[in-house]
């Protein structure tokens, strides 16, 4: 992590990495999110305005931990979350053509942390399986420095003003998700397609019970760092881990 990279997060509540992956990388996540989304189509749903998602991606496509655990992209995460950090969701979403008017909505996912130097409890990583510009979808932030008091969403807006993340296929963005966030829906022709993981302090509390933890790599992974990194279980896993051997 270098210090102007920290620098911007510090100022701006995220940041891009826009070399981060590989063309060859992109290619992988893309194929392995194309698979998934044709061959277990029963486990995308509905979510907020004009996505589908799948939530249990690490369930029915276990290779995407090569995206959650990135070489270049984790040590990244540590370094702004400040030690090891644990998985806490991951969710492949899908954005279809759209023919109607920009649409927002601007929220926060959890409460800033104030005894971390970055106000971060969690963090998000959002990485694009699609090219994405101002014809597109996108994602959209506004900015907030770790020095600016937390304010209401119309009076973040008025301060922050609205910065839409574009780049292509491959571009990676961190952001602290209690930051001002949303999804841009656009009228376009293009689809969005991205993975979007989450990840928490290790002795922090678990995140959602969005994603079920496969127990290989919770419980029967070789390494052990990969088993504590994956070792924060929420309910839903433990719930799913009773039913199977109930």
């Amino acid at each position: 992590m270098d210090a102007a990279t920290w620098d911007f997060f510090e100022r701006n509540g995220y940041v891009v990495l826009p070399d981060a992956l590989s063309a060859e990388d992109t290619a992988r996540f893309r194929e392995l999110y194309d698979r998934d989304r044709n061959e277990f189509g029963y486990l995308w749903r509905m979510y907020s305005h004009h996505q589908t998602i799948n939530c249990d991606a690490l369930v029915s496509t276990p290779e995407l931990d090569e995206a959650i655990r990135h070489s270049k992209v984790l040590p990244a995460i540590e370094a702004l979350m400040g030690g090891p950090v644990c998985f806490s969701e991951i969710c492949i979403r899908h954005m279809a053509r759209h023919d109607g008017t920009l649409r927002r909505g601007w929220h926060r996912d959890r409460p800033h942390l104030p005894t971390h130097p970055l106000r971060m409890d969690y963090i998000q990583l959002m990485v694009y399986l699609t090219d994405v510009d101002e014809t597109t979808h996108c994602f959209s932030i506004s900015p907030e420095s770790i020095d600016d008091p937390v304010l209401s969403t119309e009076k973040q807006l008025e301060r922050g003003g609205v910065v839409d993340i574009h780049g292509p296929a491959g571009t990676c963005a961190l952001f602290n998700i209690a930051t001002l966030h949303t999804a841009t829906v656009r009228n376009t022709t293009a689809e969005r397609k991205t993975i979007q993981v989450y990840y928490g302090h290790r002795d922090g509390k678990y995140l959602s019970n969005d994603s079920i933890i496969p127990p290989a790599f919770w419980r029967n992974h070789a390494d052990p760092e990969v088993r504590a990194f994956y070792g924060n279980l929420n309910p839903k896993t433990h719930l799913y881990m009773a039913a199977m051997h109930g």
